[in-house]
Formats: structure tokens, C-alpha cells, sequence
């Protein structure tokens, strides 16, 4: 099947955020007209001037909101097309109002899963502060404390699409038990569900979030899920930040309500919170979950793909499913 070829003349878009790819960028450019939104030196000169001429946005999930006021510069604005899995960073409310296509680009659930087993392996194996021990001399005094086994536990996944099931195949191979929550049961899935989070957490000691943000999940876990994980119980979050109640997550952190947290994620990244670091049994990541080499070219190659497909008249590639459009809102 040949691919689709983009019609002339170029479509203009806008790209938000590098993608640290030069065969990305280059691939954006021979389709494209292509205005980078963090060079332009006068950002509201820019917006009045090429602002209507804009088809498309290349968007980066954060830190820039696409928000209503932003959109509404682009009047001719026809598909945004993220750069990762997570759409959150845009109303989608105001996209749909317009009639713009949103959609993402789920390339790394692969390397995301990777990055939730290394929390967890830090996690329960102390990996930072064992390495902070031998630093600091202290080795020659002594042996450092027993840390806890993987083998045996029960994990819990919040979020069982691409991402959950790459966790899920990853814990069952080091030998732990899994079972998982979601809106309702999946077909042909063989894991126990749980149709409630806190009865998950009672059975497990290992939570695994990797739902998206959503006002459905926002501060899903919270003191309540978290004292039902108990003292074993290590919270590891691959997600977004918003999931977690991070007051909670840092109380339950300091008074051993459970174990440990491994986080890729936090609330108001990338400021996190100081007593959020200053804990010796939480792990943070500046949001790299996906982001190898690999991971970052298929992601590249997804937003361009949805991008050509789109302006060649064949809809975007991966959609996501706008529930105010569900909802009638024109």
C-alpha cells in the first residue's frame, strides 16, 4: 500500500517544543511548513500575524497548556497531534467546540514499562540509598540494612491499556501475582479484576499506576487506598501525577503507612515538592519514562504520521475519543 502523499501547498503548523530528534524535526520539515513556537521571539506578533494560516499543532505534552485562549488564535486549526500518550495539556472541550481532531502518539509503552520495573527495583532494593551509603564511606562499618524481595508480591495495576499490560507481562516474569483496576473488566484478559481500587490495594503491595489523567482519576489514590496497601506496599507511578494525592502519598511516605514510592510522575512537575525529595524512601524522575533513543523516534514518526494522514485527507492515525464531541458539544 503506497503511503499518503500530503497535497501542495504545504500546511503550515505549529510546533510546540523541540522533540530532541533531528530525524523528527527533519521529517516535520519536508511535509511542512513548520513554525517553532519556542523560538519566536515576539509570540504575539506571531500569533496575529501567521496565527490564522496554522492547520496543525505538533504539541508536546508539557509544560504548555493548549488551553481555550490559545486556541482560539487559530481559527483555521484543523488536527493537534501530541507527542506522547497524554493529552491532558489540552482543553479538550474547546477542541471539540471547534471541531479540532486530537490525537496522540503512543509509541514507548515499552519503554515505560522498563522504567516502572526499574522503580520498582529501586524501590524495593533501596538501589539510591545503598549507593549514597557506599559514597559516604559508611560500607567499611559496617553491611548496609536487608531490603525486600520482589518475588512472591502481588501487584495491583491501575490501568491495564498498552502501557499496564507491558508492566503487567513484566511483573508476571519476576514471578509476582497480578491483578488490576479499570473502568470495567477487559475481554480475554486472564488477571483478576477488581472493580473497586481499595479492595485491589487491600489484596496487593505493589501498586502500579499507568492510567491517564482524566477527571475520573484525578486523586484516585489517596490515604485511604494507600493505608489499605499497607507498610509492604510500594507505590510506583508511570501515569500522571494528578492520580495521586500527593499529600497523602508524602504522609503515608513519612509515618510507614507503606514501604516506598517510585514516581516518573508528580503534580506540579517539573516543580516537585521539597518534602516530596527530602524523603529517603520516595524515588523521582524528571518524566522520562519513555524517553530512549527508540522510544523517541516512534514517537516522532507517529505524529507525523498522523499529521500526513490527516492533511492527505485520511484522518489522523490515533484519535482520541473527545467525550464532549460524544456529547454533542459542536
Amino acid at each position: 500500500m503506497m503511503e499518503p502523499v500530503v497535497k501542495d501547498p504545504k500546511p503550515e503548523i505549529l510546533q510546540i517544543g523541540p522533540y530532541d530528534s533531528h530525524r523528527g524535526d527533519q521529517a516535520l520539515e519536508d511535509l511542512f511548513i513548520v513554525h517553532r513556537w519556542w523560538e519566536q521571539p515576539d509570540q504575539g506578533s506571531f500569533l496575529a500575524r501567521v496565527g490564522p494560516r496554522i492547520r496543525g499543532i505538533a504539541g508536546r505534552p508539557y509544560p504548555w497548556k493548549l488551553d481555550a485562549a490559545f486556541l482560539g488564535h487559530f481559527p483555521n486549526l484543523e488536527i493537534i497531534t501530541i507527542f506522547g500518550i497524554g493529552y491532558d495539556s489540552v482543553d479538550m472541550e474547546a477542541a471539540a467546540h471547534r471541531g479540532v481532531v486530537v490525537a496522540n502518539a503512543a509509541g514507548a509503552p515499552e519503554e515505560v514499562a522498563d522504567c516502572a520495573m526499574a522503580l520498582l527495583l529501586a524501590s524495593a532494593r533501596e538501589i539510591v540509598p545503598a549507593q549514597q551509603f557506599v559514597r559516604a564511606g559508611k560500607w567499611s562499618k559496617g553491611r548496609y540494612r536487608l531490603t525486600s524481595s520482589l518475588a512472591g508480591r502481588k501487584v495491583g495495576v491501575v490501568g491495564l491499556g498498552r502501557i499496564g499490560k507491558a508492566i503487567a507481562t513484566r511483573c508476571a516474569a519476576f514471578d509476582m501475582q497480578v491483578g488490576y483496576y479499570g473502568r470495567q473488566r477487559q475481554a480475554g484478559v486472564s488477571y483478576p479484576y477488581y472493580a473497586s481500587l481499595q479492595d485491589m490495594a487491600r489484596a496487593s503491595d505493589v501498586l502500579m499506576i499507568a492510567a491517564p489523567q482524566s477527571p475520573a482519576t484525578d486523586g484516585l489514590v489517596h490515604a485511604g487506598v494507600l493505608a489499605a496497601l499497607g507498610p509492604r506496599g510500594i507505590v510506583i507511578n508511570v501515569g500522571r501525577g494528578s492520580i495521586v494525592r500527593e499529600a497523602d502519598l508524602i504522609a503515608a511516605l513519612r509515618n510507614g503507612t507503606i514501604l516506598a514510592a517510585g514516581l516518573d510522575v508528580t503534580i506540579n512537575e517539573p516543580h516537585v515538592a521539597t518534602e516530596l525529595l527530602n524523603l529517603e524512601n520516595a524515588i523521582v524522575l524528571p518524566h522520562t519514562g519513555g524517553a530512549t533513543d527508540r522510544g523517541w523516534e516512534r514517537l516522532c514518526e507517529q505524529v507525523v504520521g498522523n499529521l500526513r494522514s490527516w492533511f492527505a485527507g485520511q484522518g489522523a492515525i490515533s484519535p482520541v475519543a473527545n467525550p464532549y464531541a460524544r456529547q454533542g458539544v459542536e
